[in-house]
């Protein structure tokens, strides 16, 4: 394919098009050609994507092996020789990671940990039907009429769906988005809109919080659930734990997620599979991001240290006053999720010390 090619020559970075197979492709018989074509559209749509992939059912990963499994082991770094084989711990028994042990000063940064799941028995977000969307919400709306009595997970749910009765207006929505609470217009980002995931925008999407507020959950997002533990403090370990209590609480009052041997938690993006999850936190570099004028330097520093880094706002931002950036473990698949912890807390100690060496 000629669009292909030329993505493949202006964009490598782009694993998709590297990895794209025109005899592979033109095996396919003509359903399956069309349903990968849905899979790597965002691919074809944004040159510039990093994977290219986003799945649309749970079984796309096995279905079209010869195009994904290469792209996965290249951003997770998985040797083609090494099986892919994910396992899971939430003990953090090998280490307190606290920030504190760093740096006292650390004891006031913004930390989050989330985990991506979806339902075994639904498609992808990208795959859904406007009914499935609503459908999946009212499931959802069930589980927290439960969770809502839980005296560590007691909260309430949002709905952006119009005329639910749990619904929430703008002004409240636009509060909860500033407070880094609430997600975006889905149909803002190119990458997913292109997918399909943000069709039927706002429908059957909302956002349960605890009343404490340090323990999320998001419907109807990139993939089913967003499943998140946030707060300001230094304790890497204690967020851990909140977040897998309350991921437990959840789990007993739903379907079953989508889980396989070799790719662990089933997720839309390739390079959310595995534990699915993703530890962040803010940290002010000025020196390395010179003022906050270049996430560059940063970038290619916490790259050694298995960190991707980020603006303060999130993908696709700048640094933030001060410098300030967010930062986390790249690799998900093969990983377990204390290991990704540990890989947050030792690499934030490595660039604390370079920021502020000599």
């Amino acid at each position: 394919m000629a669009q292909i090619r030329a993505i493949r020559a202006a964009q490598p970075g782009n694993l998709m098009a590297r990895y794209f197979d025109e005899d592979y492709f033109n095996s396919l018989d003509e359903p399956k050609r069309g349903r990968l074509l849905e899979i790597i559209r965002s691919g074809l749509e944004n040159p510039d994507s990093q994977m290219g992939a986003y799945a649309h059912n749970d079984s796309d990963y096995e279905d079209f092996a010869p195009l994904l499994e290469p792209m996965i082991r290249e951003y997770h770094n998985i040797p083609r020789e090494q099986e892919i084989e994910q396992k899971h711990d939430w003990s953090l028994t090998a280490s307190r990671c606290n920030l504190e042990d760093i740096d006292p000063g650390l004891n006031g940064v913004s930390m989050r940990v989330r985990v991506g799941r979806n339902l075994a028995a639904l498609p992808l977000p990208a795959a859904m039907t406007k009914a499935q969307r609503l459908e999946f919400e009212a499931l959802m709306i069930e589980a927290f009429m439960t969770l809502q009595d839980d005296p560590q997970f007691g909260g309430q749910y949002f709905s952006l769906t119009p005329g639910s009765s749990h619904a929430i207006d703008d002004a409240a929505y636009q509060r909860r988005v500033q407070a880094h609470q609430m997600f975006k217009d889905m149909r803002g980002d190119p990458y997913i809109t292109a997918a399909g995931i943000a069709a039927d925008w706002p429908f059957g999407r909302g956002m349960y919080v605890s009343n404490s507020e340090d323990f999320l959950i998001w419907v109807g997002e990139e993939d089913h659930l967003r499943i998140m533990a946030m707060r300001e403090g230094g304790d890497l370990a204690a967020l851990l734990a909140r977040l897998h209590d309350g991921l437990e609480q959840l789990k007993g009052l739903i379907p079953a997620f989508a889980h396989s041997r070799r790719y662990g938690n089933i997720t839309s993006c390739p390079t959310n599979l595995g534990t699915a999850m993703r530890a962040s936190l803010h940290l002010s570099l000025p020196r390395l991001t010179e003022g906050g004028k270049d996430l560059g330097p940063a970038r290619k520093t916490a790259s050694g240290f298995g960190l991707s880094v980020r603006g303060a706002g999130g993908e696709h931002s700048d640094a933030g006053h001060g410098g300030l950036v967010d930062i986390s473990p790249r690799a998900r698949l093969g990983k377990t999720e204390t290991a990704i912890i540990q890989r947050l807390y030792e690499g934030t100690a490595a660039l604390w010390s370079l920021e502020n060496a000599g």
